[in-house]
């Protein structure tokens, strides 16, 4: 890394100067540097509207083909991040995992996939008309959560699917959990096979020793980052990097310009380009603090009767190979209180947001921006709560899922295809068109283009009796679930998907 360049802002240099020489507006956007809208300008302030300008003019470079101070700023943060080629992303990493599908993948091609990707991932694969080959992630069944995939999974699929375009990899899961990435991608390339990872929660992993490898030191050939979960830019801003030899960047742009926007916002580019150099200048040291802020957190809690912070010590276990100790997953299973309760518990009566709940844990994410009287409110809120619950195990549900059912058609197909809506508990022998999927543990039950089994139903029928609430589906209640209702068109796809 290049440290004396990586002081250089140029994006945000640039935005400054247009500010600073008291340019007159007669482009777009209508506010006019915030004069437009003067409620919201007394609340958020000038500087921000200021720089809200539009994409194209002189000196401000273009998003979809930059030459200019957006390249610049692009190029550091290859540099920053150890890619060969970087791109910003303000549709956030969803645009950037969609795009990666699309590079990788023509209609028909295979992919392989984590069973517990998020539904960005089957966004991408309508759009590409790729079709998945889904492997399961282990399972913790304290926890109730998906970890990671085995190396072992992903070499047996590849040897079941040689056909298969691509892998691709979570690095982390929401919950902090990475997989033996390095290896993942040794055996990939072994292949001739391009590695394709979401690292929506590992943006920061390349700054720190104690924290997992980031997709680049792994030699993975593209990942999506999210540089505004734990990096500090803001939200919906990310990074696309490509280092492959795989993989032409080239392709790569022309599939985010499919998708990406045309009108990008220039303060969260701006925010990219700031974050960008603060974590290549300083990211060892406001790392070092985050990670013993989250430590200390986790020793406090696991101490306190009825709690488990998930750590260190999950990791060398099957579908753990490290932990990201920034994530502090607080197991409550204990309190006869759901995770769902906590969260409430948490933001009425403290004031305290948490990133998520499921039915066991509650998910406290930490990172730059958090102080030693942040942490300790959260862990006082904690000890308080557990203190004041009496102790009896939870409903245990089993987050041993149902065989998945067979992949039928496309989500693509499955999508575009012409549909009816039944109920899931006379849905036997249908193939879906929606999602339908429980936390725990955040894998789907089913997913679309795929036939529903009576196992899955009798599956989805105990969450339900157990009070887990089911996601996915346009019924919110997921009585209902949408499914193919042609069935001469379905078997005409089915008969050429066989052939193909």
């Amino acid at each position: 890394m290049n440290i004396e360049k990586q002081q250089e802002t140029p994006l945000f240099s640039a935005l400054k100067k247009y500010v600073e020489d008291g340019t007159i507006s007669f482009h777009v956007p209508g506010h006019k540097g915030g004069r437009g809208i003067p409620e919201f300008r007394s609340f958020v302030g000038e500087n921000i509207l200021a720089i809200d300008v539009t994409a194209g003019l002189l000196d401000l470079d273009n998003i979809c083909s930059p030459r200019g101070v957006i390249k610049e700023a692009e190029e550091l943060a290859a540099d920053a991040f150890g890619a060969d080629h970087a791109h910003f992303l303000v549709n956030g990493t969803t645009s950037g995992i969609q795009a990666m599908i699309l590079a990788v993948a023509n209609p028909g091609d295979e992919i392989i996939i984590p069973r517990n990707a998020h539904r960005s991932v089957t966004g991408g694969l309508i759009l590409s008309g790729a079709r998945p080959v889904y492997i399961q992630p282990v399972i913790d069944d304290y926890m109730g959560i998906a970890m990671g995939i085995t190396p072992e999974s992903v070499r047996r699929a590849l040897v079941e699917h040689p056909n298969a375009k691509a892998v691709f990899v979570i690095n982390p899961t929401y919950y902090g959990v990475a997989s033996n990435l390095k290896e993942i991608v040794e055996i990939a390339h072994s292949f001739g096979k391009p590695v394709i990872v979401d690292e929506a929660h590992g943006a920061h992993f390349g700054f720190h020793p104690e924290l997992p490898l980031s997709a680049m030191e792994a030699g993975a050939d593209m990942s999506a980052a999210s540089v505004h979960k734990l990096v500090g830019s803001m939200t919906q801003s990310s990074i696309l990097l490509v280092k492959s030899k795989l993989i032409d960047d080239r392709r790569v742009k022309a599939a985010m310009n499919l998708t990406q926007t045309t009108s990008p916002s220039y303060p969260l580019m701006a925010s990219l380009d700031v974050a960008r150099k603060q974590i290549a200048l300083h990211g060892r040291e406001l790392l070092s603090k985050v990670i013993r802020l989250s430590e200390e957190a986790r020793k406090r809690l696991n101490e306190v009767e009825g709690l488990y912070v998930m750590g260190r010590d999950k990791e060398g276990t099957e579908g753990c190979f490290r932990y990201d100790p920034t994530k502090i997953a607080v197991n409550i299973r204990e309190l006869g209180l759901s995770g769902f309760e906590v969260e409430k518990i948490l933001k009425y009566e403290y004031r305290i947001q948490v990133e998520l709940s499921d039915l066991y844990n509650v998910l406290a994410v930490s990172a730059i921006g958090d102080s030693e009287e942040s942490m300790e409110v959260f862990v006082k809120a904690m000890t308080e709560i557990a203190k004041k619950y009496a102790r009896k195990n939870v409903i245990k549900i089993s987050a041993s899922l149902p065989e998945s059912g067979e992949l039928v058609v496309s989500p693509r197909y499955a999508f575009y295809a012409e549909k009816k809506a039944v109920k899931l508990e006379d849905a036997e022998g249908e193939i879906s068109t929606e999602m339908l999927m429980a936390y725990p543990p955040g894998i789907p039950i089913i997913c679309p283009g795929e036939r529903i089994t009576r196992d899955i139903i009798d599956y989805a029928k105990s969450l339900q009796a157990e009070g887990c609430h089911l996601q996915g589906t346009e019924d919110p209640e997921a009585m209902f679930i949408k499914v193919i209702a042609n069935k001469e068109a379905l078997e005409m796809e089915y008969r050429q998907l066989i052939n193909y």
